[in-house]
C-alpha cells in the first residue's frame, strides 16, 4: 500500500497504519523506534499541538530550550530534531512542505477557550464540544500514568508565529495550506500525545479547529542506526552527538 498525499514528499512504500484525528479532539500513542509519521494537514489551517517523552522512563522528555539552543532556531522544519532533557535525539523532522512550526506558543488552557470562544459542553453539544489543548493532552497522558505536572513545553506544529512591531508573538493565519505534511522519525520509543484544538494566539473570532491524519510507516529497523550522512543527524555537531547519545541506549 502507498499514499499518494501529498505529491511532493516522498512515496510511502508501505504503509502501517493510518488514523484520523478529527477537529478539536486528541490522541495518543507510542512510536517504536526507526518508526515514523507522515502528519497531514487535511483541510489546511489546522494546528498540531505535541508532546514526547520516552516510553520506558517518562521522566525522560521533549525539552524545548535545547531543541532550540543546540540548533541555533527559533522554529522547526526538516533537518531539525526532537531533543530529550537527557541529550538525547528524540526524533527527527525528515521531510516538509510547510517550512515553519511553532516551538514557542504554548497551549490554550480552559479559561483562555472561555474567554475566546465561549463554552459549548458536551451534554449539549456532544462531539461538537469546546475542548482546549491543555485539557486535551492531559487527558491522553492520563492514559499513560502521567499527570499535570509531566506536562511540558509543546510544539504547535502546522503554526506559525511572527515577531510583531510591538515585540509580541503574532499569529500567521492561512500559513498552513490543506495538504501540507511533514514526517517525524522517532530515534527512540517515544509516547506522543497530539491535540488539533487551536493554537492559543490564533486570533479567528470562532470556535474552527481542523483534522489532522497521521499515516504510520517504517523508516528503518530498530536494532539499526541512521547513518552519518542523514541530513539530520549532519545538520550540525550538536546533532552528530545527540544521535550518539540516544545510539548507546540501543547498543
Amino acid at each position: 500500500m502507498s499514499t499518494q498525499l501529498p505529491v511532493d514528499l516522498p512515496v510511502i512504500p508501505h504503509v502501517l497504519w493510518e488514523t484520523l484525528i478529527p477537529a478539536g479532539t486528541h490522541w495518543s500513542g507510542v512510536l517504536r523506534r526507526g518508526m515514523a509519521l507522515r502528519v497531514v494537514d487535511i483541510e489546511g489551517g489546522a494546528n498540531l499541538s505535541a508532546v514526547f517523552y520516552r516510553h520506558d522512563e517518562p521522566l525522560e522528555r521533549y525539552n524545548m530550550a535545547d531543541t532550540l539552543k543546540a540548533q541555533h532556531t527559533a522554529h522547526l522544519t526538516r533537518a531539525h530534531v526532537l531533543y530529550s532533557d537527557m541529550g538525547r535525539v528524540m526524533a527527527s523532522i525528515t521531510a516538509d512542505t510547510v517550512g515553519w512550526h511553532d516551538p514557542l506558543g504554548g497551549i490554550g488552557d480552559a479559561d483562555l477557550f472561555a474567554e475566546k470562544y465561549g463554552e459549548a459542553r458536551y451534554q449539549q453539544h456532544r462531539n461538537a464540544m469546546i475542548r482546549n489543548g491543555r485539557d486535551s493532552l492531559l487527558l491522553e497522558l492520563a492514559k499513560h500514568g502521567l499527570g499535570a505536572r509531566d506536562l511540558v513545553a509543546n510544539i504547535n506544529f502546522f503554526s506559525k508565529l511572527a515577531i510583531g512591531e510591538d515585540g509580541a508573538l503574532d499569529f500567521v493565519s492561512g500559513h498552513s495550506p490543506a495538504g501540507a505534511a511533514f514526517d517525524l522519525r522517532f530515534e527512540m520509543d517515544t509516547l506522543a500525545a497530539f491535540s488539533t484544538a487551536p493554537h492559543p494566539l490564533d486570533p479567528a473570532s470562532g470556535y474552527a479547529p481542523r483534522p489532522v491524519k497521521l499515516i504510520a510507516y517504517r523508516a528503518y529497523a530498530g536494532n539499526e542506526s541512521v547513518p552519518s550522512d542523514d541530513p539530520c543527524r549532519s545538520a550540525c555537531a550538536e546533532n552528530g552527538r545527540g544521535f550518539i547519545n540516544t545510539d548507546r541506549l540501543f547498543v
